[in-house]
């Protein structure tokens, strides 16, 4: 009766069940893994977001496949702004609800069922289910660290085959922290022109350099067919509010046809709702208000963590260079998996195994950057003491 491509694992591994016998007992959990910016007490001018949403407009329904012009023109405000974009073009921007919406509607524009595309690992697990229920397959290519994490670009190499459609490029990855570089760039734009390949590049951590140095955007990306992926959900913070996009750039050719395309892809579906869209300026707009208090909350529990790695031997952070994660190299004792439930039920502290991001072998956990600073602080604590002893 149900698919093969449904057909998950989805009985819970012990970790999870960890979680929940702590849930059942009651106990109190310090949450080391927050992703979520809405839970972690910051700022938000909740009476303007709130305002925006309320727009009389939103009474008439006007269905464009792309998104209502003045939600693009939004996006194209806000790249011009905070990325020096200014020959962006708002008829090269369709509108999603989520990031993976957008690599849903990207995977069936460029394959076809059992077409390969290639991501990078370690990275967000949350691939492998898009591709599955696209009818995708994925070819991981490594990232690996050596002062600071870099393509391997001879792997790179080595996955593309005939059936190998487009590439995944985080920038800045999840959980590396670590942003495509301009030597870099030039090497994947090289690679995917050699290959006849399209380039996905994932920016939703764009806006959080931890040296405050400004990174540079896809979107201008012109030497080979480019989708570039954002929304409000980093951006301003506003993950609940369900507004993203692609970028469409490159060979004015191929980008034509490809607009073309994804226009039908989204008129299928017209998934954005008119409220978000008309609230669109507002939301974005938000992002000056609560980005410096993001980057100041990681940047603070960044220095905390590195002070308190200092009175201690067994372990150390990696270099990184955005985002709102860190990632710690632990003694291998045992699998992440075991280290990661021991924290959980001795120290009441919740971590992510870094097998959960496909790190290639036992010895990292990821901690997130985002919990307020006591509680960064005393969760902190109690990992360092459990695994030091």
């Amino acid at each position: 009766m149900f698919s093969r491509r449904s057909d998950w694992k989805l009985a819970p591994n012990r970790f999870t069940e960890a979680q929940r016998e702590l849930q059942a007992e009651g106990r109190e959990v310090l949450d080391l893994t927050v992703s979520n910016p809405t839970q972690v007490d910051l700022p938000y001018d909740a009476e303007r977001i709130l305002a925006s949403l309320g727009n009389p407009r939103a009474m008439d329904y006007d269905p464009q496949p792309k998104g209502l012009a003045s939600a693009r023109r939004a996006v194209v405000s806000y790249y011009c702004e905070q990325h020096d974009a200014f020959e962006l073009d708002g008829e090269s921007i369709v509108l999603t609800t989520s990031t993976s919406e957008g690599y849903s509607y990207i995977f069936r524009l460029l394959c076809d069922p059992g077409d390969e595309v290639l991501v990078p690992k370690p990275s967000y697990p949350l691939f492998e289910f898009l591709a599955d229920l696209d009818d995708v397959k994925l070819v991981p290519y490594p990232l690996i660290y050596d002062h600071g994490w870099q393509i391997d670009f001879p792997s790179l190499y080595g996955a593309v085959n005939p059936d190998t459609r487009a590439v995944v490029v985080v920038h800045p990855n999840n959980p590396t922290g670590s942003y495509i570089h301009q030597h870099e760039r030039s090497l994947f734009n090289s690679f995917c022109l050699e290959h006849g390949l399209g380039m996905i590049v994932d920016e939703v951590f764009l806006d959080y350099p931890h040296d405050g140095v400004r990174q540079s955007t896809f979107v201008s990306n012109r030497d080979v067919l480019t989708f570039t992926l954002s929304g409000l959900s980093k951006i301003s913070g506003l993950p609940q509010m369900k507004l993203a996009w692609i970028v469409t750039s490159g060979p004015e050719n191929e980008t034509t046809t490809a607009l073309t395309r994804l226009e039908v892809i989204a008129d299928t579906y017209l998934s954005i709702n008119t409220p978000i869209q008309l609230a669109a300026p507002v939301l974005l707009e938000q992002r000056k208000n609560i980005q410096p208090f993001l980057i100041e909350r990681v940047r603070t529990n960044l220095v905390e963590l590195d002070r308190q790695l200092t009175k201690q031997k067994a372990c150390r952070r990696l270099n990184m260079e955005g985002g709102w994660y860190a990632v710690l190299r632990v003694p291998v004792t045992r699998s992440d998996e075991d280290l990661a439930i021991a924290i959980l039920r001795r120290a009441s502290v919740l971590v992510h195994p870094g097998h959960f991001y496909d790190f290639p072998s036992d010895g990292y956990l990821i901690i997130s950057l985002l919990a307020t600073a006591h509680k960064f602080r005393e969760g902190m604590e109690r990992v360092l003491e459990l695994v030091n002893d």
